[in-house]
């Protein structure tokens, strides 16, 4: 069944992504639920993803693709639903919006023919990726001084004994301006399918609602009540350990950031002493990328299962270990880095950097950019629509 779509005012024609056999059954199954749960509307008030629905009266391929990275996966409508499994009618909202959900990521990817083997060997190969990395270090490192490998040093230029910075900038430099374009070209694709104005991205008052709402998790609390894990019990601890993910990762960033300024503006060489601007921030995103995604593979593991879609936990697992393993490393190598040990450890840490950079575009680091990017168009669309 592909409904016919039904266009807000002000919407642009929306080219349509092609969809695999298997993305089109997904796709098919959430018009049909979304057919059903406008007719009933008792989840209005749990999240935007129905307020959005009620917008429309038909679903197109952008329109679910829209809608299912607008949700949140807090699983209130699925306890709130009485329709949801056994009932005949099988409405499995927050299972059927993850497929579709899941499925934009490799729709979107960009070159396309990198998807299907992050997808499927999402976890081997960020780690084949990252210990690849890691063991080139080592071994270039050992190639050209085995006693500056296991050597003791202190003081800044430090970690450049172990590998020159140049040669450093030029690998991980390469990495993360390919994950720049490839998380860029998903972007458009995504926007163009799901037939938002371009003009909605230099809307203000869009871009400042959807940041907030990202930035604060607003629909992650399933109404107000929490998010639904193992029980039917709510809470909220899901959307504590997202935060510490997220903003973990945005300290390691700037830590990185502030790190490039003293070394080219300032001509200040790493490691820096452990009270400086970059070790403060490097070290409590290292806590946050550490304590968040260990937080979310436990709940994870708890979750019900009627509620995921389990056949991508690959690639779920391998962003959430590839985040842990990064800031594990970081904080061992503040940790280590003036013994014998801090040679191997800085290869480490630098292998599960490279892994990370590379499998962000083509796995769940998506479905944050997605997700920000439906709600500035939420954002927008409210707007058109209550003109």
């Amino acid at each position: 069944m592909q409904a016919a779509e039904f266009v807000l005012p002000g919407a642009a024609p929306r080219p349509q992504a092609a969809a695999t056999p298997a993305q089109q059954d997904h796709l098919d199954e959430a018009a049909r639920l979304m057919t059903v749960c406008n007719s009933c509307r008792y989840c209005e008030g749990l999240c935007a993803v129905f307020p959005a629905m009620e917008m429309r009266r038909a679903f197109g391929s952008g329109d679910l693709t829209y809608l299912a990275n607008l949700c949140h996966n807090c699983g209130a409508c699925n306890s709130d639903c009485q329709f949801a499994p056994p009932h005949e009618f099988n409405v499995n909202v927050p299972k059927v919006l993850a497929e579709v959900r899941n499925d934009s990521y490799a729709r979107y990817a960009w070159p396309g023919f990198l998807a299907p083997l992050f997808r499927r060997n999402g976890l081997a190969v960020a780690l084949i990726a990252a210990l690849s990395v890691a063991a080139f270090m080592f071994g270039f490192a050992l190639w050209h001084d085995p006693e500056v490998l296991f050597g003791t040093h202190r003081g800044p230029g430090a970690f450049y004994r172990i590998m020159p910075h140049n040669t450093m900038v030029a690998i991980f430099g390469a990495a993360f301006l390919w994950s720049v374009l490839a998380i860029a070209m998903a972007c458009i694709r995504f926007w163009r399918d799901i037939g938002e104005p371009a003009g909605t991205l230099r809307d203000p008052a869009a871009l400042a609602e959807g940041a907030h709402d990202a930035a604060t998790l607003k629909y992650l609390d399933g109404g107000g009540m929490g998010c639904m894990n193992e029980s039917d019990r709510p809470d909220d601890n899901r959307r504590l350990y997202h935060h510490l993910t997220f903003y973990g990762f945005m300290l390691c960033f700037a830590a990185t950031s502030v790190g490039t300024l003293w070394h080219y503006l300032l001509g200040r060489d790493a490691p820096y002493p452990w009270w400086d601007l970059p070790v403060v921030l490097g070290t409590l995103g290292g806590i946050g990328i550490t304590i968040g995604p260990l937080g979310l593979l436990a709940a994870k593991l708890r979750r019900d299962r009627q509620l995921m879609d389990e056949s991508r936990m690959g690639m779920d697992v391998a962003f959430i270990l590839m985040l842990l393993l990064t800031g594990v490393t970081g904080l061992l190598l503040l940790v280590l880095r003036a013994t014998p040990l801090m040679g191997v450890t800085l290869a480490l840490h630098l292998g599960f950097v490279f892994g990370f950079f590379i499998t962000m575009p083509y796995g769940k680091f998506m479905h944050g950019i997605f997700r920000g990017l439906a709600l500035v168009r939420y954002s927008a669309e409210k707007k058109r629509h209550l003109g």
